[in-house]
């Protein structure tokens, strides 16, 4: 398939395929043109496409100058690799610990890094500063840290908040599902309001003790950024997180599309 001149290209479709959650941003350079949240599902290939062409047609663009994917679901990625072809005319160029060559990875082994930890690292060094933690607050919640010098060192790997949710209810018989949102109070005086201020206060008490432990071992004062589907939620009840960026992932994406190109 041929390439477009890397000179023309100046709108990029970026796909990041997680286990809840797929999120899309089209940029324009390196704004956010547009941005939509859709349910992983096991799709084909025509599926998918059909997808992408409506919601770009919906939002009165045509087919991107490129595309970049990210995609922790190795189920899904045959299928979106073959959707953004057809759809955009050039082959997607994909995130991985390969493909991020100037990110220095402390793990033992570099290539168990999720992409979606790897756009993080590469968004917040050039975006937000050095020392950082990035905790993304997904199916999992996730803790990234990024020293001074800009190397990805590692972090934590939690329950994410609806994970969490869904197996408690699905385990006690006598809870029924609730809606997530933020409760009046913490001492509850229905069921309701018990879980919510278990599940979401409980969640960002988490999230503050996690932060606080690991600038500990960084031996700094981290910038923390919050990102995710749960990061509007959860982040303003925490302590600890400086700023909430929703497009984080799709950020660190697009830099390293760009200089792949």
């Amino acid at each position: 398939m041929p390439k477009k001149s890397a000179r023309r290209t100046k709108r990029l479709l970026a796909v990041d395929v997680g286990n809840s959650e797929t999120t899309l941003g089209l940029f324009h350079g390196p704004e956010v043109a547009a941005f939509w949240r859709l349910t992983s599902a096991r799709q084909t290939a025509d599926e998918i496409t059909l997808v992408v062409r409506a919601l770009l047609d919906g939002a009165g663009e045509t087919a991107p100058d490129g595309v970049v994917l990210c995609s922790v679901v190795p189920a899904l990625t045959a299928a979106w690799h073959q959707a953004l072809a057809r759809v955009a005319g050039v082959s997607a160029f994909e995130v991985n610990a390969t493909t991020a060559k100037d990110l220095p990875i402390r793990y033992h082994d570099r290539s168990a890094v999720g992409a979606d930890r790897i756009a993080n690292a590469i968004a917040v060094r050039a975006l937000y500063g050095t020392p950082a933690i990035v905790v993304d607050l997904g199916t999992a919640t996730t803790f990234d840290c990024v020293s001074k010098s800009g190397a990805y060192l590692g972090g934590v790997i939690a329950p994410g908040v609806g994970t969490s949710a869904e197996e408690l209810f699905r385990r006690a018989a006598r809870i029924a599902r609730v809606e997530l949102r933020r409760p009046s109070r913490a001492l509850g005086r229905t069921t309701e309001e018990s879980l919510q201020a278990g599940v979401l206060w409980g969640h960002a008490g988490q999230v503050d003790a996690l932060v606080r432990r690991l600038a500990l071992e960084m031996r700094g004062t981290p910038g923390v950024i919050a990102t995710g589907g749960w990061a509007a939620i959860i982040a303003p009840e925490c302590e600890t997180i400086n700023r909430v960026d929703e497009a984080l992932t799709l950020k660190g994406m697009r830099l390293l599309w760009e200089r792949s190109i």
